[in-house]
Parts: C-alpha cells; sequence; structure tokens
C-alpha cells in the first residue's frame, strides 16, 4: 500500500456530455498554430533570454513557418516592451505574421500594451483573468458574477483600446485561466460574455484560448471539456477555439490531440516543450505526429538539428537524448531483434512504397538524419547489428552463418570496453577472425583447367616458409581445391555453404567471399577479398583451414600448459 495519503485529492468531476463524438473522428488537418516559445517559454526559465537570443529564437519560429507568435507580456517587463518595439520598428514582422502579446484584465496594463504595438500591422491581444474554483474563492475572493465582471471589463477595454489605434489590424484573443478546472457551465458563460462585447463575425473572429494551466485530469476528460464548450458556446462560427496545454501530468500532446478531435481549431506551444513546471505542449512532437500519419504539419521541421541548437542555446536547458522524433538516439537500435528487423526491412524498403520499416515510425532521411546512426553495436546487439555496420560501412554482406559468429566477437569486445563497437573494430574483428592473410597457409598462385566438366587445379601453397605445390580435381574450383588438400593433409573437407559478392559496383570493384566448411566434423568459416572473384573463393577456402589449423595449435598448446 502506498505511503502516501492518496485521500486528500480529489478526481475531476466528469463532464455532462453522454453523447461526445470526439472518439470516433480523426485529425484530417493541422491546427492554426500559435508558438509561446517567446513568452510561456520565456518566463519559465532560470535566466530569461537576451535580446540576442529572442532574436535568434523569433528568427527561428519565422523561418518554421509560424503565422502567430506571442512575443511577451510588455506591459509587465520592460524587456518584453523592448523587444516588441523593435520588432515593430525594425520592420522584423512578415506581413503574414501576426504578433501576440498578453496581458491581464487591467485598464492600465491594456493601455501600456496597445502603445507597444503602435506602428504594427497585425497584431493579437491576448487577455485573461482566473476563472476556476480555487482562483475565485482564494485569490479574488469573489463570486461567479465579480469574475466574470473582470473579464467583461478587460474585454471592454481591450475593445476601447484598440480603436485608438485604427491602422493595426486587430485580433482579440480572451482566456479563461485554469479553464479545466473551472465548472463547464460557468467558463461557456463568461466566455458568451466576453464575446457580447467583442461582437465577432464568421469574417472577423475572435480567439478564445482554453488553457490546462495546470494538466489535472486525463486526455480524454480534456477532450470531453473541450467538445462541451464547443458545443455550447454562442456564435461557434464567429470564434477560433484554442487549446494550451501543460504537461504536469506527462500528457499535453495527447490532450491536445483530443482536443483537437473535440472541435477546437488552435493550438498554442512551444517548440520541444519548454514552459512553467513540466512545461508546455511540444509543438514539434505534436507536429512530427500529424506527419507520421500523412498529414501535412504546415511547418518547416525539416532541419531539425538546427532548430535543438538554437532552442537549447537561448533556453539553456539540453535536450534528452530520447525526446520524440528528435533526439539523438530516437532513431539508433542497440537491441539485437530491433537491428535485424531494420536491416531486413530496408533492404526491402522502395522508393516507391510507403514507409514500412520495423521500429522505424518514419523515414529518418525525412528530418535530415542519415542511416549512420540507425543501428549502433553494444553488448545488447546481436548478428543483425554487427552485419548492418558491416554493409553500410564497407559494402561487406555477411551470410547468416558468420554474421552469427561474428556477432559473438563483437560482444565480447563491447563488453571488456563497456560500450559501444564502432564500425572500424567490427571491420577488424572481422578480418582478424575470418580474413586469415598472415596465418600458416598462404595461396602464392594457382592454375586451373577446364575439359568436360570437369576442372584441375594446381595450387601454390607457402606453409611456415616452406613452398609446395598440390593438384585436385572436381567440378568447379573449389571442389578441385578442396580435392587437392584432402590428398595433400589427409584431412576430411565438405564445402556446406559458399557465397559471394562485389563489394562495390564497377569492373574494378573487388570480390569478398564466405566458406563455410566442414574440417574433420568441426565447421569452420573463412573469408577473403580479391579482384578475382576466383581467387577470392580459393584464399577463402585457406582461411578456413588456417583457422582448422589454428584452433589444433591452440589446443596442443593447451594440453601442453596442463600435463
Amino acid at each position: 500500500m502506498s505511503r502516501f495519503d492518496h485521500r486528500k485529492y480529489r478526481p475531476m468531476a466528469a463532464v455532462p456530455l453522454v453523447d461526445r463524438q470526439w472518439p470516433n473522428r480523426q485529425i484530417q488537418q493541422a491546427p492554426l498554430w500559435a508558438s509561446v516559445d517567446l513568452r510561456d517559454g520565456n518566463q519559465a526559465l532560470i535566466e530569461p533570454m537576451s535580446v540576442e537570443q529572442k532574436r535568434r529564437m523569433w528568427a527561428l519560429l519565422v523561418k518554421m513557418g509560424f503565422k502567430q507568435i506571442e512575443i511577451g507580456f510588455p506591459a509587465a517587463s520592460q524587456a518584453d516592451y523592448d523587444f516588441t518595439r523593435w520588432l515593430i520598428e525594425a520592420q522584423q514582422v512578415p506581413d503574414d505574421v501576426q504578433i501576440q502579446v498578453l496581458v491581464q484584465a487591467r485598464q492600465e496594463l491594456i493601455a501600456k500594451t496597445y502603445e507597444a504595438l503602435a506602428g504594427a500591422k497585425r497584431a493579437i491581444v491576448h487577455v485573461y483573468n482566473s476563472t476556476s474554483t480555487v482562483q475565485r474563492e482564494r485569490v479574488f475572493q469573489l463570486d461567479r458574477e465579480g469574475v466574470k465582471q473582470i473579464a467583461i471589463n478587460g474585454a471592454r477595454w481591450v475593445q476601447e483600446e484598440a480603436r485608438r489605434y485604427p491602422q493595426t489590424e486587430w485580433q482579440f484573443q480572451y482566456s479563461p485561466e485554469s479553464f479545466t478546472n473551472t465548472e463547464m457551465d460557468y467558463a461557456v458563460e463568461v466566455c458568451n460574455a466576453v464575446i457580447n462585447v467583442w461582437q465577432p463575425t464568421p469574417a472577423n473572429k475572435c480567439i478564445i484560448n482554453l488553457p490546462a494551466t495546470v494538466e489535472s485530469s486525463t486526455p480524454n476528460i480534456f477532450a470531453d471539456q473541450v467538445e462541451y464548450f464547443c458545443r455550447h458556446v454562442q456564435q461557434r462560427d464567429s470564434i477560433i477555439v484554442s487549446l494550451h496545454t501543460h504537461n504536469d501530468r506527462g500528457c499535453a500532446v495527447a490532450a491536445a490531440e483530443l482536443g483537437l478531435l473535440a472541435g477546437a481549431d488552435r493550438i498554442e506551444g512551444t517548440l520541444l516543450g519548454n514552459g512553467e513546471r513540466t512545461g508546455n505542449m511540444d509543438i514539434v512532437t505534436m507536429a512530427m505526429n500529424l506527419y507520421s500519419q500523412g498529414i501535412d504539419p504546415e511547418l518547416d521541421l525539416s532541419r531539425p538539428d538546427e532548430m535543438v541548437v538554437i532552442v537549447t542555446d537561448c533556453t539553456q536547458i539540453p535536450l534528452a537524448p530520447r525526446h520524440p522524433w528528435v533526439g539523438d538516439l530516437v532513431y539508433t537500435a542497440f537491441s539485437g531483434s530491433h537491428q535485424d528487423a531494420i536491416r531486413k526491412c530496408l533492404k526491402q524498403q522502395r522508393n516507391d512504397e510507403s514507409w514500412q520499416v520495423a521500429y522505424l515510425p518514419i523515414d529518418p532521411r525525412d528530418l535530415g538524419r542519415d542511416y549512420q546512426a540507425i543501428i549502433r553495436v553494444n553488448s545488447q546487439s546481436g548478428k543483425g547489428g554487427v552485419a548492418f555496420v558491416l554493409e553500410r560501412d564497407y559494402g561487406v554482406h555477411l551470410p547468416r552463418w558468420m554474421q552469427v559468429e561474428l556477432a559473438t566477437h563483437v560482444q565480447r569486445v563491447s563488453e571488456q570496453q563497456g560500450g559501444i563497437v564502432d564500425g572500424e573494430t567490427i571491420y577488424a574483428l572481422f578480418r582478424k577472425h575470418f580474413v586469415q592473410t598472415e596465418a600458416p597457409i598462404r595461396l602464392n598462385g594457382y592454375r586451373l583447367d577446364c575439359h568436360d566438366h570437369l576442372d584441375t587445379i594446381e595450387l601454390d601453397l607457402v606453409c611456415q616458409d616452406e613452398s609446395f605445390t598440390i593438384r585436385g580435381q572436381g567440378e568447379g574450383a573449389i571442389a578441385a581445391m578442396v580435392d587437392a588438400w584432402q590428398q595433400h593433409s589427409g584431412q576430411s573437407v565438405d564445402v556446406l555453404d559458399y557465397n559471394e559478392h562485389a563489394l562495390s559496383e564497377g569492373v574494378q570493384s573487388e570480390a569478398a567471399a564466405f566458406m563455410l566448411l566442414n574440417i574433420d566434423g568441426e565447421r569452420i568459416a573463412g573469408a577473403a577479398m580479391d579482384m578475382d572473384t576466383v581467387s577470392a573463393s580459393l584464399k577463402a577456402v585457406v582461411s578456413a583451414l588456417n583457422r582448422k589449423a589454428l584452433r589444433v595449435i591452440s589446443v596442443g598448446a593447451a594440453q601442453c600448459a596442463v600435463s
């Protein structure tokens, strides 16, 4: 039983919505996006952004395609006021972008807000006041009518002040702060009162923003609240319903997605989820979620590494390597079974078909990531990862029986080193264990003659500095060599499997050959590379013979040590 006293917490009340429609819907298009990085995100930093950092963040948001950007709280912060003036006076705001500013429902603050926005072509004035039960009773100590009157007064002041600046195209936004902890009928009542003041039209809509100021319920409850609101608010065709979710329960993105299903039109959030407490809704995650479902997110997310650098530099908040979609390791597999599945799927994936690769929800190249980091080999990896790295970095396609054996050598090294084994090390291990170029037996040359489907071969070999020639016959060069070696050594040798391929395209490409032999009842693999395919095959046989010889020497030495 938990040691916490859970009884002091109460669950959220159910929303009176018996015929909810949102569970049967699917998201069909991207919402209107509104970045609040420069306001909500900035105020949540231990050290707020400098002027230079704000300018970098602004440029990034514009470059990514945001059309509505909340730039600050100019009536409450001189830094925000000065930044607002710089944007306007330096003509930094594109014609298709609306700057948005936040202000409390207080007359003197609203007047200063419009002063900061003087000369702007287009702007959103976002006014708010708290409406939740606990705020009414314990902070403002007002009843429902008193709190509603604050909203009405704020709406009037916003409207009246706008008339003093007719050169600007104004849009009004209202937020009942702590919407999710407000009684739904009362939230609708307050917002209707604001709408009555502004009198929006389908051609000149206002924005009603519904904040989950503190995330207090599961996402389905939030969706019920949004659907209830959309059904009961007046002049629905004249308002844009916006959502501003926080991540206290770790569900901000899920709540925003379900809120869209419930009827919302617009989403406020930040890049990578920076914000008060556990953060705001992560626009990058939600936008990429849409993209992975075949929906155009209407934001340019093609340069995530550049975005991450700017955001982390400006916020001084490092990005977790497992952050959804854009973390350093999100397209990297260490698990052997995952690596094997990814490798097999990538081999079959065609450019003209939908993406179907196990464990990779999207093609990493869409985000500017290449396939270099998809598979990294450590002690948890298996044959698939080892094979993928050799294919990717060296063009070596190992047969399965060699993958299995090489993986054990790689795993041993990883366990000894305690970390990732890079491609160069894997290739070195492959050559050390399977390409026996410096071992007891070497092939100096061969002569091959084919007559009546029977090959005759002469092999010039060197063994421990002694040269000798052996001869044999068989159907093909490999069979002839095996015959010659059996006659010379008396060993029993059978070919169990054989593979070869070119290491690259073109007539000058080397060939790689892989041989699996049964030598005196023991399965032994060998490999070799050569410009001549026959020579590569014969050298692969020699590599296997050398591995057998070295094992015999090793066993003999061990027996001598014991005796």
